[in-house]
């Protein structure tokens, strides 16, 4: 029988083991990626709905030597004639211009608005002069490009007011392949957390920020697709880092993969609840598996101030006084209900004195408001002065007497 090396064996284990934990970091990597929106509007979607990330090419210039002026494209930042005259805008880029796929030779399509107004008034629904670049994933057709990033390979001017641009560039490589059109938001008609199928900034990881509060024990989430691929939407799944200190548990529509439209959200809620106090907030990861399409991926951070234990057992102290509230009340219903029908037939009482307890509760309002203290008589019932306050003192006068006589003689 063959003898083993102790030190190949140690070998052959440490290699397993390194071989594991790169295992467990890449796959875990690959199970973290989320389609994210770019920091800049200088992006784009392919055809195929590949992103494209042009955020480092902003502001690098091509220049173009044409006959009377040159014309340079200061990328995703505006379009510019120079000549001995000076400088002509053909439109800037911002957020609101188009930055879209386009189709046969021309990768995408750039548009650019708000230029000079000189000799162009006329064009007030464009605001001033605009260009068109036509961006082209290689070289130019006629091979113009000789090294560097690219170049201008054609400029037409479709009128004073008008330039059409063809640059040819090295296209960045695809990033991943984004479910346009899907949204989700904390309200059935917004889309703070997810929009158009990409994770906005704030919710790519845990911000402690924007977490969620200690007291909100439950969040709800609003998601929306286009109808027609709805369907290829899956059941959520979600994980807390770390694993222990707050309980998670899933419902609504969303929790089960309904399909959501932009006329009926489904609605995600998550109810947490904090079993361990910690200073730094709980990461919630969120992932939405789409069906063909790279899944959308969010984190949510919560707060756990402290524990919420003793809130559930509030919560039960509560439940119990509610009970026994409920059976005091019905007990004292069926006392009152026997008590009116036992005097009613039994004692002939009748209306409100035939209310159990009215014969104390009486006496009591008659003690408070002090009548009772005054001793009438019998043979003053029909005193007409009987009425009148105790603190007027009036003369008594003798029964079956009348006026006393003014004159008395014999008498000092």
């Amino acid at each position: 029988m063959a003898m083993t090396n102790p030190s190949t064996a140690s070998a052959n284990s440490m290699r397993h083991l390194l071989i594991a934990v790169i295992g467990a970091v890449v796959f875990h990597a690959l199970e973290a990626v989320s389609v994210v929106v770019p920091s800049t509007n200088c992006y784009a979607l392919d055809n195929s709905s590949r992103i494209y990330d042009f955020s480092s090419w902003i502001g690098y210039p091509f220049q173009y030597d044409g006959k009377e002026a040159d014309l340079v494209v200061r990328f995703c930042k505006d379009v510019e004639t120079r000549s001995q005259a000076g400088y002509v805008d053909f439109g800037r880029f911002d957020k609101l211009n188009q930055f879209v796929a386009a189709s046969g030779n021309f990768k995408f399509v750039q548009q650019y608005y708000n230029g000079d107004l000189t000799s162009c008034e006329q064009s007030f629904d464009k605001l001033g002069r605009t260009a068109q670049v036509s961006i082209i994933c290689g070289s130019c057709p006629n091979g113009q490009c000789k090294g560097g990033l690219g170049c201008i390979c054609d400029v037409t001017y479709e009128s004073n007011c008008s330039a059409l641009v063809e640059l040819a560039i090295p296209c960045e490589k695809p990033g991943a392949r984004v479910f346009e059109g899907y949204t989700v938001g904390f309200h059935p008609r917004s889309w703070e957390i997810v929009y158009n199928g990409m994770t906005q900034l704030g919710f790519e990881k845990a911000h402690s920020e924007f977490s969620l509060s200690t007291e909100q024990t439950h969040v709800a989430l609003y998601m929306t697709a286009v109808a027609s691929q709805s369907h290829l939407v899956q059941k959520p799944t979600i994980k807390v880092f770390p694993e222990q200190g707050l309980e998670i548990k899933l419902s609504g529509s969303g929790a089960t993969g309904g399909a959501p439209t932009t006329l009926s959200p489904t609605i995600l809620t998550i109810d947490w609840t904090c079993t361990e106090a910690r200073d730094v907030p709980y990461e919630v990861e969120v992932t939405i598996p789409i069906e063909n399409y790279d899944p959308i991926l969010f984190t949510l951070a919560k707060t756990c101030e402290y524990g919420q234990s003793e809130g559930v057992d509030a919560t039960s102290g509560w439940a119990i006084f509610g009970i026994l509230s409920c059976i005091f009340i019905v007990l004292s219903t069926l006392f009152c209900v026997g008590g009116f029908v036992y005097k009613t037939r039994v004692e002939n009482q009748h209306g409100l004195d035939a209310l159990p307890g009215m014969t104390i509760l009486a006496a009591c309002l008659e003690t408070v408001s002090g009548a009772g203290h005054s001793n009438i008589r019998p043979a003053d019932v029909n005193d007409p002065f009987i009425s009148q306050a105790s603190w007027e003192n009036h003369p008594a006068r003798p029964q079956g007497t009348t006026r006393s006589r003014d004159n008395r003689y014999g008498t000092i």
